[in-house]
């Protein structure tokens, strides 16, 4: 029988951070051990907020360009889990936490991740082509609705016809 890792994990976090509290009680006492969760978990949230709204941005500039944000992505699901970890309590969960938070380690993990990742996208969302190109475009880009205005077309009363459907 195969042992996951995921009920390892959920096993395995527990004690550790049990242990960690106990440890650090007996260190410093049993008010400081919990004010300093209590400041870990405030701290997740200021970092979380940060360092998440300068990856939205920075995000959001990729796609206008045209690329697709996949270090950008990665970046956002591991300062995601950085908050939480910080914001559930533990020192064990917390150091994690705030390794995640360090852009050099993200980007280590980016090089590590990268190369066992493949990452599509929809031409309709990075295409940054402009609307005389005859490849397929499946909805308009946002980054091409930003430049040339939404893309209009021009019909005769001849080519549409209205369809109402009665309501009782």
């Amino acid at each position: 029988m195969r042992f996951g890792i995921i009920p390892f994990l959920l096993l395995v976090i527990p004690i550790t951070e049990i242990a960690a509290f106990i440890l650090v009680g007996q260190w410093i006492g049993v008010l400081p051990t919990l004010l300093g969760i209590v400041v870990t978990a405030i701290l997740g949230s200021i970092l979380l907020r940060r360092q998440g709204m300068a990856t939205l941005t920075a995000i959001r500039s990729e796609i206008d360009a045209g690329n697709v944000p996949g270090r950008e992505l990665v970046h956002g699901l591991m300062i995601a889990l950085a908050g939480v970890l910080l914001m559930t309590p533990g020192y064990v969960t917390d150091a994690l936490g705030l390794l995640l938070f360090v852009p050099s380690l993200r980007d280590a993990a980016w090089r590590v991740l990268s190369r066992h990742v493949v990452m599509v996208s929809s031409a309709s969302v990075f295409s940054n082509r402009p609307s005389g190109d005859d490849g397929p475009r499946p909805g308009p880009s946002r980054a091409g609705a930003r430049r040339g205005g939404p893309r209009i077309v021009d019909l005769d009363s001849d080519d549409y016809s209205v369809h109402r459907e009665e309501r009782h």
